[in-house]
């Protein structure tokens, strides 16, 4: 019986999706313990007019059940007039959650972190659109401005000198959102471009951006493209303090509840890892079998992403009306609740049976090795 307990309290501790005060969509991710301080490090230098400083921020892996350093660095907007409001972990009263972040016509609350250049904890500073054309605050950016010739000086003011990556909590930064910061999160929102998702995805693979290898001070800090780490980064000059490694028993991540999130390119991967029953041959098997689902799940969130991201494009070549758009974004939703739905069902089910499977083999064992 204990290793079919095993299975059930260990097992599917997966990625899920929650709402929370003043934000667009908090990522289930529960961690027992805070990220580390954010790192110091020099801004690239704007590779091209048009693209927006989206600053650094703490990822975690719950494989690795480690943080990992995701570079700042300038991406395209979505949509003239959009703007990138920073994701941020927030305290839930029993863990630390991950509030996604998103582009939309104003920037909201993010916890009141200050990431820099122009994230001084509310509001930016960095810039402004001047119809669709975006201008730039040198005092913040790293412009050339013999090339990029629509920029502007002015002095900005950070809310606090600190380099903390979180709110509330022990420690964490104390901030709540305002009535109009809560307002800004009911404007039309869309979630991370493809080119952030992939460049995430990167950082979450490479082993030396993960705290407890670098230290809070990652080798690559930021880029001057998305997914391009090899061209144009920078390294951290230092890290934001001291590094303190997280306590061994610490609480990892935690299966939450799907509520709502609006498109397949918001949702995290499902990777799942098989708990350890005592038998090695087993563990390979389960983990096998959940290698299997995560890339039949992986598969069905390219496949709704590349759909919904045709079908934003028709809508911006056709000039959809604000009704048009907010139907599309409705079934957009809909779609992308209904396959989270269907992945937890398949979640459920593999536990089932994995749990099953590991009763009936402790059965034969104890009578055997003859069924009964």
């Amino acid at each position: 019986m204990r290793a079919g307990i095993v299975i059930r309290s260990m097992l599917f501790a997966v990625v899920m999706l929650v709402f929370s005060h003043g934000a667009f969509a908090q990522i289930g991710i529960s961690v027992g313990f805070g990220p580390p301080l954010l790192p110091i490090y020099e801004q690239p230098i704007l590779p091209a007019d048009g693209y927006l400083w989206a600053p650094g921020y703490w990822g975690y892996d719950y494989s690795a059940n480690d943080y990992y350093w995701v570079p700042g660095t300038w991406v395209y907007p979505p949509q003239p007039g959009f703007l990138w409001t920073p994701g941020y972990w927030g305290w839930g009263g029993n863990a630390y959650y991950f509030n996604q972040g998103y582009w939309g016509p104003t920037v909201g609350y993010y916890g009141g972190i200050n990431y820099g250049y122009g994230y001084g904890g509310v509001g930016y500073e960095g810039g402004r659109w001047e119809g669709n054309h975006f201008v730039y605050n040198t005092s913040v950016n790293h412009v050339n401005t013999a090339v990029i010739r629509s920029t502007y000086t002015a002095p900005v003011s950070n809310a606090s000198e600190n380099h903390v990556s979180y709110n509330g909590g022990s420690g964490g930064v104390e901030a709540r959102p305002t009535a109009q910061q809560e307002s800004y999160a009911k404007e039309q929102h869309v979630g991370p471009v493809a080119a952030q998702t992939q460049h995430m995805q990167v950082a979450r693979n490479n082993p030396e951006l993960r705290a407890s290898v670098n230290q809070g001070k990652p080798p690559i800090a930021a880029t001057a493209k998305p997914d391009d780490f090899t061209t144009g980064f920078v390294a951290a000059q230092q890290a934001g303090g001291e590094y303190k490694a997280p306590p061994t028993n610490a609480a990892s991540a935690n299966v939450s509840h799907i509520s709502t999130i609006d498109h397949a390119s918001e949702l995290p991967a499902h990777e799942f890892k098989a708990p350890n029953t005592g038998s090695a041959a087993t563990d390979k098997s389960y983990q096998q079998q959940l290698n299997e689902l995560s890339a039949r799940q992986t598969q069905d969130h390219e496949t709704l992403e590349q759909q919904q991201e045709e079908e934003h494009q028709q809508a911006t070549q056709k000039n959809y009306s604000d009704r048009q758009i907010q139907q599309m974004e409705q079934r957009h939703s809909q779609q992308t609740q209904q396959l989270e739905q269907q992945h937890a069902t398949q979640n459920k089910q593999m536990e089932q049976r994995q749990s099953s499977q590991s009763w009936s083999k402790q059965q034969n064992s104890s009578n055997g090795g003859k069924p009964h």
